[in-house]
């Protein structure tokens, strides 16, 4: 089954009759994933971004686009509008292929795992996931990585609070750490 299918099957339900939620539409879901990745030595060299972006683009299955700087600061030697990252937003059946290929395969791949930290929500519900290397993801070829890079992978939703969104999350089988957070 799906991670989409699994939702609207299950999930769904489970979430309206905890929350006592009334309105199917007011259930809590997933609206989009954004992956981002810095890449602060872009500013010297361009070709960095162009290597990245092959990279975050099998990953994520869509094209990215590249974000600039919004304004100059000098300690740093960085212009407006220098490129310094990439971005990539999953919305729909992307967004859901690319959630169970992270929790089902990405995940367990990580060195000494033991559960993504509960405290990376938001006061809305939204989870922020911090990855250190982009080779853990099985689409990357080792041989093309000229350096390891970590992601940034957010999961906004229509949670009205942690709670929601936590449990909208574990429901959906992200492995949450057991025993308190680091």
């Amino acid at each position: 089954m799906s991670l989409k299918d699994k939702y609207l099957k299950d999930v769904r339900q489970k979430l309206m009759s905890e929350f006592a939620v009334l309105n199917m539409l007011a259930v809590p879901k997933i609206n989009k994933v954004v992956i981002n990745m810095g890449i602060g030595e872009a500013k010297d060299n361009e070709g960095l971004i162009e290597k990245a972006k092959v990279t975050l683009e099998a990953i994520s299955g869509q094209k990215s686009v590249v974000t600039r700087a919004k304004k100059s600061i000098a300690n740093f030697k960085l212009t407006k509008g220098s490129p310094i990252g990439l971005m990539v937003t999953l919305r729909g059946d992307k967004m859901f292929a690319f959630l169970e290929k992270l929790i089902n395969i990405v995940l367990p791949r990580v060195r000494d795992f033991r559960g993504v930290v509960e405290t990376s929500f938001d006061q809305k519900g939204n989870f922020n996931l911090g990855i250190r290397e982009q080779i853990i993801f099985p689409e990357v070829d080792y041989q093309m990585v000229d350096k390891l890079r970590g992601l940034q992978i957010t999961i906004n939703t229509t949670a009205f609070n942690k709670e929601q969104g936590k449990r909208l999350l574990e429901l959906l089988g992200m492995p949450f750490r057991k025993g308190g957070s680091v």
